[in-house]
């Protein structure tokens, strides 16, 4: 396993997550802007941006996923969760896209029905919006 795609991951979700709560983003916002700003600085800094970016793309996914919910537990066991199943699943799945989207879903899915079935809950943090 590769660490920095669970630290990419897990970066990715962390930034969105906490993004999303100010007044003028949103989840897509947030994931978006900071993608953008991801595969800017990746190509910059010539890291391989479409894999790199890739990777904390599918980890903005996790940030924006019900925030009522997931707290930051859960959300860093779906991150990692996700870059376990994003590197074992682009070799089988043709391309990218078809990975990122099923990690994406699957690690959420997975850390939901462990919710549902009785798993301990993070705390969910409050914040006060900014205005």
């Amino acid at each position: 396993m590769s660490i920095e795609y669970s630290i990419l991951a897990l970066i990715g979700a962390f930034l969105t997550f906490y993004l999303a709560k100010h007044s003028r983003f949103d989840g897509i916002r947030a994931s978006a802007a900071l993608s953008i700003v991801t595969y800017l600085t990746f190509y910059w800094l010539n890291l391989d941006p479409e894999l790199y970016s890739v990777v904390f793309f599918g980890g903005t996914f996790i940030g924006m996923s019900a925030p009522h919910r997931f707290g930051i537990y859960t959300l860093a066991s779906s991150a990692v969760i996700f870059s376990l199943l994003f590197e074992y699943l682009v070799p089988i799945l043709d391309g990218y896209g078809g990975a990122l989207g099923v990690s994406a879903f699957l690690s959420v899915c997975i850390c939901h029905l462990f919710i549902i079935l009785g798993a301990p809950r993070s705390k969910n943090i409050s914040f006060r919006r900014v205005k």
